[in-house]
Parts: structure tokens; sequence; C-alpha cells
């Protein structure tokens, strides 16, 4: 007979970590791979990112995602409670809404160590999405046009 799973006691796999990993790095080159083939500008992420959108800047009126974002406060307290609200509305609606992924904090750099945070999929689709939307993302496209 098994047990309900409780993951407040389970304790970590490596091999499951390795298993995420590997698929969050599959994602973040994925999404590197289509801005580098089409504008952000011009690129969906999501059949809702207007409503991702909107509800983003409804949400985190503060966040400029042109600047670098503050990693302190997404993850704080009180920045916890505020993205769960947030991705909370999109469990039915996007699926992986809330698997661990890849994001840049800052626009203006590629991903690497020193601008790459670990977040969730909902926090990753809310910024990039206002980042295609304010057309931050197209320099990736030109820059690799003429390569």
């Amino acid at each position: 007979m098994s047990s309900v799973f409780n993951a407040e006691t389970a304790e970590n796999s490596e091999d499951i970590e390795k298993q995420f990993a590997v698929k969050a790095v599959m994602y973040m080159q994925t999404h590197w791979e289509l801005l580098e083939r089409c504008r952000g500008s011009e690129l969906k992420l999501t059949k809702i990112d207007e409503d991702i959108y909107e509800h983003f800047k409804e949400t985190f009126p503060e966040v400029d995602v042109a600047k670098k974002l503050d990693e302190e406060a997404m993850k704080s307290k009180d920045g916890k409670e505020r993205w769960r609200n947030f991705m909370n509305v999109y469990e039915n609606k996007v699926k992986d809404f809330n698997f661990g992924t890849m994001l840049r904090t800052d626009p203006t750099a590629e991903y690497d160590q020193d601008t790459t945070i670990f977040s969730v999929r909902m926090q990753f689709y809310a910024i990039e999405i206002a980042r295609n939307k304010l057309g931050l993302n197209d320099w990736i496209y030109e820059k690799a046009q003429k390569a």
C-alpha cells in the first residue's frame, strides 16, 4: 500500500535534481534560439500572453523589466507570497506553470552564470512576455542576423 507523498518530509534525490536541471537548461536554450530566429516583439510564448502581461503589470507595477531584476525582492518572504498568488491563477491555464526554469536578470545580457537565476515558469513568462512587448529582446535577433 502506498502512502501519501509529503513534500515537507521528502528527501532530495540527486538524480531527480539533475533531471530538473537538464530540463531547465534545455528550456533556456530553446528560448534563446527562438529569440535568435524571431524578434521578441513578434513572439508569443503562450496562448494567453496578453492576459499574463496585463496581470503582471497590475500585480507588479514597480517591476521595471528594462532594468536588472531585484532577485532579493523576488525571493523575499513578501515577494514569494506575491509571486505565489500571481502564479496560482495559472494553475489550470499554463502547462508546467510552477516548474523551475532559468531567467535572465538583465534584459541586455545573454544567459550566463552572473545574469541568470533559477525561477518558476510563470515568473519567466511574466517577465519575458513584458520584455518582448517592450521590444527589449529584439537585440538578440538583430545580433544573430549579423553573425
